[in-house]
């Protein structure tokens, strides 16, 4: 995922991403402050996914997300 657009993207999908994944704290949210390579390195910490699946699983719930807004 670009991380031009996960920025861009951020205030939209950041309401979500603690119920995509239940293991994030508020703080967590905030401490990414829409930074790719932050949160996924959270994600790392939480789930213990390598860089590049946090990266996937990230990219994966964006695209989802924006299909759904379409709808």
């Amino acid at each position: 995922m670009n991380k031009d657009i996960f920025e861009g993207k951020w205030k939209q999908i950041s309401g979500e991403a603690k119920s995509w994944w239940g293991k994030l704290t508020d703080d967590d949210v905030k401490q990414a402050a829409g930074k790719l390579d932050v949160f996924a390195g959270i994600l790392q910490e939480k789930y213990g996914y390598t860089h590049e699946r946090a990266v996937e699983e990230i990219d994966k719930r964006v695209t989802e997300f924006e299909k759904n807004l379409k709808k």
